[in-house]
């Protein structure tokens, strides 16, 4: 009998739902139509003022694969701010701390991300998880210079040695333990 009652309840509280559902979904359509309009009429209006104010590049050139470029007006051994051009816009990336020793320019808000290391560039946007730009240099780098980075700047000359031989000559292989010459008594 209490499955009964249950099922009844239910059976009610399902229809009485749909009907309240069904009357107001006809208006939802009708407000939705509209909005769509405008929305898609101001959109073609913010596309057609952003192609007519496009932003000219300023800053240092640098080339990347596949035909991209892009642009980084700053001082990379010294400010924290850089400004980067990107298809037809500018960028303020902040520089962000690093365990790597590379530098990172990222900004939170956009998503880009752009990564220099001694050899080359890459450009990222965290937002859609994906590489925009790799293997990108400025001429300098080109050339053969390295990147004009804040950790290049810091790193050790490479003429110093990183590992140095004990002044015995002897090496020791990593896990192994240090025996002495004297004999076990």
């Amino acid at each position: 009998m209490k499955h009964l009652v249950l099922a009844a309840c239910i059976g009610a509280f399902s229809l009485t739902t749909a009907t309240a559902v069904m009357a107001q979904e006809p208006a939802k359509k009708t407000t939705t139509k509209k909005k769509s309009s405008s929305k898609k009429a101001a959109a073609g209006a913010a596309a057609a003022a952003g192609t007519a104010a496009a932003v000219t590049p300023s800053g240092e050139k640098w080339q990347c694969e596949l035909g991209n470029s892009l642009y980084i007006a700053g001082d990379m051994l010294r400010d924290e701010v850089l400004t980067v051009h990107w298809q037809g816009r500018d960028y303020k990336l902040p520089r962000q701390a690093t365990v790597t020793g590379a530098d990172r320019y990222y900004d939170a808000r956009t998503g880009l991300d752009l990564v220099v290391i001694p050899s080359k560039a890459m450009l990222f946007n965290k937002n859609l998880g994906q590489r925009l730009a790799d293997d990108c240099q400025s001429a300098a780098m080109q050339a053969g210079a390295a990147a004009p980075t804040q950790a290049g700047g810091l790193r050790a000359p490479a003429t110093t040695p990183l590992l140095v031989t004990p002044p015995d000559g002897q090496t020791i292989q990593p896990g192994s333990t240090q025996q002495s010459a004297a004999p076990k008594q």
